[in-house]
């Protein structure tokens, strides 16, 4: 017999070919959808790395971050502050706020993609103090019990609402899809918030919204065809997270 030989295994993708081949499945995405050219802001969830992967971030030309945790985000800010600064990049909380966390997310986050309660919004405005917030009102489009957000049927008005607040920019809605496989209900949901963000558009009697952040890795090309103008990335671009992240 002879001896069988040793099977050469493709080399590991990095950050950098990994975000080239998102870029190519977004165009692709965009053209299957009929928008033509468009540009999708990528926001690269950097949630459970340590504060290294904010630089490769940074040196892909990245110019959005995201974290799920006001604590986790405070270490790695820091001790990645010099590279996030000269990059001017923008800082995105997009898990849930505590009321009792506001005062330290304004001060870390650009960006809070989680608006889900009016009360939330309050502190937001109560300690904004001059600021001004960029905020995207968080819809809960699936009904699902174990997420956050505005139900469907008030998240317009709940967004128009908080639109009147001192401090707070309502940029768009941002949304989780559901918990499924399938593509169908992903797809559905996904349509039902880009209908509701056209709605919000329309009514706004203020700055015009121009955000609709949805998709994820699993699901950010389908989202991309349902209009998103912002999705959420991260195993996609960077591995799976450390265990226990």
């Amino acid at each position: 017999m002879h001896a069988s030989q040793p099977t050469r295994s493709r080399p590991a993708k990095g950050p950098a070919d990994r975000l080239a081949t998102v870029r190519g499945a977004i165009a692709e995405a965009c053209e299957r959808a009929g928008r033509g050219p468009c540009n999708v802001r990528i926001v690269a969830i950097t949630k459970g790395h340590s504060a290294a992967i904010l630089k490769t971030a940074v040196d892909l030309g990245l110019t959005d971050i995201g974290e799920n945790r006001v604590h986790e985000a405070l270490g790695k800010f820091n001790e990645a502050k010099d590279a996030l600064s000269a990059a001017g990049i923008k800082r995105h909380m997009v898990g849930h706020l505590q009321r009792n966390k506001v005062r330290d997310a304004i001060a870390l986050f650009d960006w809070i993609q989680s608006v889900d309660s009016i009360r939330l919004a309050r502190a937001i405005s109560t300690r904004a103090k001059g600021r001004s917030v960029s905020a995207l009102v968080q819809v809960n489009v699936a009904g699902e019990t174990q997420k956050y957000g505005f139900e469907p049927e008030i998240a317009v008005e709940s967004a128009l609402e908080i639109a009147e607040l001192d401090g707070i920019r309502v940029r768009g809605l941002m949304t989780m899809a559901p918990w499924t496989e399938d593509t169908a209900v992903i797809r559905k949901a996904f349509r039902n918030l880009r209908r509701l963000f056209e709605m919000l558009q329309t009514q706004s009697t203020r700055e015009k919204p121009d955000t609709l952040s949805m998709g994820m890795t699993n699901d950010y090309e389908i989202a991309v065809e349902q209009g998103a103008t912002m999705v959420r990335l991260g195993t996609v671009l960077f591995g799976p997270r450390p265990t226990g992240a």
